[in-house]
């Protein structure tokens, strides 16, 4: 079973969120489970910050050995920073996806656009 932190807030689409920073922006990235089914990530490709995107809408792709993925937008929103990190090591989503391997920031369009994630229990009901 693949680890689900209970402090961050997922997607059916296998993106976590964290809680808004003292600045409202959360921090975006793959679960635990999207990189266990990816297999060995190879290339990440990400937009710019400056970048909005509605909720939903795919803002960029993870390729793996085994396939490429879309990522979505878990919340409607602006890209503030991108992890470049991850477009030089892109293992890092397989070695530490809750950490390291962390994709982007976003700056939500409103506090209410965090209210249709899914809690942790949730999540997990998702992938059983």
């Amino acid at each position: 079973m693949s680890s689900i932190p209970a402090e961050l807030s997922y997607t059916a689409e296998h993106e976590w969120v964290s809680a808004p920073d003292d600045q409202g922006i959360v921090t975006v990235g793959i679960t635990d489970h999207a990189q266990d089914a990816l297999g060995d990530v190879v290339y990440v490709d990400l937009p710019e910050a400056g970048t909005s995107f509605p909720a939903g809408e795919s803002f960029g792709e993870v390729e793996s050995t085994k396939s490429v993925s879309d990522l979505y937008m878990p919340i409607e929103g602006e890209i503030v920073e991108v992890n470049d990190a991850v477009g030089d090591e892109p293992g890092s989503l397989n070695q530490d996806p809750y950490g390291t391997g962390w994709l982007v920031k976003i700056r939500p369009a409103s506090p209410e656009a965090l209210n249709p994630l899914l809690d942790a229990e949730g999540y997990a009901a998702e992938i059983s």
